[in-house]
């Protein structure tokens, strides 16, 4: 297995950008970038209640989950269950929040870094490779919170042999109930897609956090989107969001208060594409297909 096939993350921009312009002519890097931040722009404004023109695989009277296609194109053999457990005692009654993992609360590289919260050991084909881990500025005051409120479930399109240390260390309260990783994921068309029908909750009454909206195309109108994080430390978004999220564990649903929260953010960046005399730049890089053999960055999710 290629070190690139274990974390599945998208391209932080600027290495994106910077390598693009190695590559190609002035001319063809301007086009490259200018098409990038257009559809950025539309990933950002119109994630959350866009048709994606996806359909989710329909839900069956036996609680059997539809059959997972794998990279190559065959099938694996469903799993007999859902993906979740039955709700304990102690989250009876509360909604559930599927939280992502790479660019959403941490980020990884293969590269050190020198100021790095973790650094976790992979084994990849026989050699041990270091994974060096930064966590999202106000990550521990926001999984705290999220655990009172919610039953909060790890899904990441990262391998476990990397993903699963790495929550060992982020989830130092025991704030996840489940965790979830590439092999709970539907490969469709070329990336790692987290069916929210598989968990075995009511929709309703489901939410999903992910920097990604490749993750949720089937559900998006379940999404609270994030902007994808790399390294910078002035970020507040996860402390910004804690409010929301508690005005939102005493609702009956989750429907309204996500559309609201759409709304807000569609006429935020509207009025910002107005008001503004440059561009704008938002941290939703397009979505490459995660396929084993491809760069190291690929193993993250």
């Amino acid at each position: 297995m290629d070190n690139p096939s274990v974390i599945t993350q998208v391209t932080n921009p600027k290495e994106e950008e910077i390598l693009s312009c190695a590559h190609e002519k002035v001319s063809q890097c301007n086009i490259s970038l200018k098409k990038q931040r257009s559809r950025s722009i539309f990933s950002t404004l119109f994630c959350c209640f866009r048709d994606y023109n996806v359909e989710p695989p329909s839900s069956n009277s036996t609680g059997t989950l539809p059959p997972l296609v794998e990279e190559n194109g065959g099938l694996q053999k469903p799993p007999a269950k859902y993906l979740l457990p039955e709700l304990t005692a102690l989250d009876y009654g509360k909604k559930c929040v599927v939280i992502d993992l790479d660019e959403t609360l941490v980020h990884s590289s293969f590269k050190p870094i020198n100021n790095a919260d973790f650094i976790v050991p992979v084994e990849i084909d026989g050699t041990i490779h270091q994974v060096y881990v930064l966590k999202r500025p106000h990550v521990d005051e926001f999984l705290q919170r999220m655990g009172e409120l919610f039953e909060c479930v790890l899904f990441t399109a990262s391998l476990a042999k990397y993903a699963d240390p790495v929550a060992d260390l982020l989830d130092r309260w025991g704030v996840f109930r489940a965790r979830l990783f590439r092999e709970s994921c539907v490969f469709h068309r070329g990336n790692y897609v987290k069916d929210l029908s598989r968990l075995g909750r009511e929709l309703s009454k489901v939410i999903i956090v992910d920097n990604s909206p490749a993750s949720y195309i089937f559900h998006p109108e379940n999404a609270v989107p994030v902007q994808s994080w790399f390294d910078d430390m002035t970020d507040t978004e996860l402390l910004d969001l804690i409010p929301f999220f508690e005005g939102l564990s005493k609702e009956e649903e989750v429907y309204s208060m996500l559309h609201k929260l759409c709304n807000r953010q569609t006429k935020f960046y509207c009025l910002r594409l107005r008001t503004t005399a440059m561009p704008l730049s938002f941290d939703h890089p397009n979505e490459k297909p995660f396929i084993s053999g491809g760069k190291k960055e690929d193993v993250l999710g």
